[in-house]
């Protein structure tokens, strides 16, 4: 029996080295935070007040940690079990944070149509009673069935898309093996944990990581289907990207990598390379072919508002490529992503044109915020994969991929979670869970005007009704403020063009005298109009939620009324 070769031990000098970057690039990126732009979690936000000496605390000991791990050499197999795990963990850490973008109050409106009347009226109301936007119903339908299996609770869906989350990263791993070897796959999976953006999206009701995971999940069944053969995996190939393809229209965007996938394929044999091509793109082309039959008016007019809208908007809507790969992205990553490059020409690699594709729409259509990468970050984490493996000592490899996760965890967990936990959205949160701790019948919901801020305040209340199993009782205005020039333009123009759902209005001739009166406001202590003042005239104030903050114009401050004979009284906030 012949032993396995025993690991060469790492150069202290190297280690002492990867150490001292990894602090120094925390403490320069401290030092320039002013150049973050990030519109969520710029670091000019987040480390405002932060105590420098023991954020650098955190980091010394994550730096020790970091070298710990990488000293354990496990199994290929076990790694990866690892690495499933700990993702799943990582982003089950930022369970706690609000839902921070308003987008979700589509989704979870989307979703509960699903709940309430079932899959065939979601079918068939999509894009008319049921509003869509620029959304496609795959994932918010996904999200119903969650509440329906689930209950219609948020750590449903949480536990859902952690789950797919989790599954990139193993997804990642199977692609890198796929193309390169184990290393680039277990290196890129660990990478996708050394972008602390990208920890803070995978709690929320969104459809962007249910969409990386379903875009990662047709590039591998294709490559696969492509090398193999066999009907199971043609038959897998062109689900996945059916799915891929009605999960969100950016990503027919992304799909564009999957001629060139053939291409580089091509030199097995061409032949059968293009028949198993043309066969898996077969039934997705049918299937989209089919929707857009059926759906026809509404499919037409969301690629309108997407080429008059959302496309002119990318240039608006920016943030700086430093903000992007240089605070929200580790810059370790960044780094090693560039270095690929280089080493990808010199090696005449063809396969990598597969994970460096998406990048070209990318900078010709100049996507530059990160909320819209989010779907193609794996990519980015095969790149580094691909150029940490050139580094010849395993043991530095894994060091220095281990700093780049445990520093990522640390920014993310001491530094943008206690940031996101400041906002106004999470007085919605802890409202909610308040009004499930008293017993109160339906929850009557006011949502004052805010003339400072560009959003309509209605879609408050099913971010509100996201949190709480109370049945919510809600009505528009009779008119809406019409949409300035600038409202038009804006990224969150939706919110204007949104309309509460019916089962919000239908219960209002079912309340009682015991329902909780909610006041949505943009100031604490702000007065109440005549009506509102009526409809609390029988009861006092139980909780006040009043966290504020200075980054946002848009501010959801809470105020509970309930009936005077069992109401108790309290601020928070």
């Amino acid at each position: 029996m012949v032993s396995p070769a025993r690991e060469e031990p790492a150069d202290p000098l190297v280690v002492a080295l990867v150490s001292l970057l990894t602090l120094s690039a925390f403490l320069t990126q401290f030092v320039f935070r002013a150049a973050d732009d990030n519109r969520l979690t710029s670091w000019r936000w987040v480390f405002a007040d932060a105590d420098l000496a023991r954020m650098s605390g955190f980091l010394v000991a994550g730096i020790l940690v970091a070298y710990a791990l990488s000293r354990v050499r496990l199994p290929e197999r076990r790694a990866l079990a690892v690495l499933a795990l700990t993702s799943f963990l990582a982003g089950a850490a930022f369970w706690r944070e609000p839902e921070v973008i308003v987008d979700a109050a589509r989704y979870f409106t989307q979703a509960k149509h699903l709940l309430m009347y079932g899959i065939a009226h979601f079918v068939e109301g999509w894009g008319r009673e049921i509003g869509a936007w620029t959304d496609l119903p795959l994932v918010p339908g996904l999200f119903g069935l969650t509440f329906a299996l689930g209950g219609e609770t948020r750590v449903a869906v949480q536990v859902l898309t952690t789950l797919l989350f989790s599954g990139t990263v193993v997804l990642t791993y199977l692609l890198g093996k796929t193309l390169w070897d184990g290393t680039v796959g277990l290196y890129a999976g660990a990478l996708l944990l050394g972008m602390p953006y990208l920890l803070t999206q995978v709690p929320l009701m969104l459809v962007d990581v249910p969409t990386m995971f379903l875009f990662m999940l047709a590039v591998l069944t294709v490559t696969c289907a492509l090398r193999r053969g066999g009907g199971r995996w043609v038959a897998s190939a062109s689900a996945a990207v059916a799915l891929a393809a009605w999960s969100k229209y950016s990503t027919w965007l992304w799909l564009t990598v999957l001629p060139v996938i053939v291409v580089v394929h091509l030199g097995r044999e061409p032949r059968l390379i293009l028949r198993r091509g043309a066969v898996i793109a077969l039934a997705p082309l049918l299937a989209i072919g089919v929707v857009v039959l059926l759906k026809h008016d509404v499919i037409s007019a969301q690629l309108g508002l997407l080429q008059s809208y959302q496309l002119p908007g990318l240039r608006r809507w920016q943030e700086s490529a430093a903000s992007t790969f240089l605070f929200q992205i580790h810059p370790f990553v960044t780094a090693a992503a560039l270095y690929s490059g280089v080493v990808a020409v010199r090696k005449r690699d063809w396969r990598y044109a597969i994970i460096a594709w998406v990048w070209l729409p990318v900078a010709l259509l100049r996507v530059e915020r990160i909320r819209y990468l989010v779907p193609v970050l794996p990519m980015l984490a095969l790149l580094a994969g691909y150029g940490l493996r050139e580094v010849r000592s395993e043991r530095i490899r894994r060091f220095a991929a281990a700093c780049i996760v445990v520093s990522s965890l640390t920014i993310g967990v001491f530094g943008y979670l206690p940031h996101l936990m400041r906002v106004s959205a999470v007085n919605l949160k802890e409202a909610g869970e308040f009004l499930d701790s008293v017993p109160t019948g339906a929850v009557e919901v006011v949502a004052l005007p805010q003339r400072r801020s560009g959003i309509n305040p209605a879609v408050s209340v099913p971010l509100l009704d996201l949190f709480t199993r109370k049945s919510i009782v809600y009505q528009d205005g009779p008119e809406s403020p019409a949409p300035t020039d600038t409202i038009e333009q804006s990224p969150l123009r939706f919110t204007w063009e949104h309309r509460s759902p019916g089962y919000y209005g239908s219960r209002a001739s079912s309340v009682r005298e015991d329902a909780a009166v909610v006041v949505i406001s943009a100031r604490a202590e702000e007065s109440l109009p005549e009506s509102v003042e009526r409809k609390i005239a029988d009861r006092r104030l139980a909780r006040s939620f009043q966290m504020s903050d200075d980054w946002f114009q848009y501010q959801t401050l809470v105020r509970i009324y309930l009936p005077v004979a069992w109401a108790p009284t309290g601020r928070r906030g």
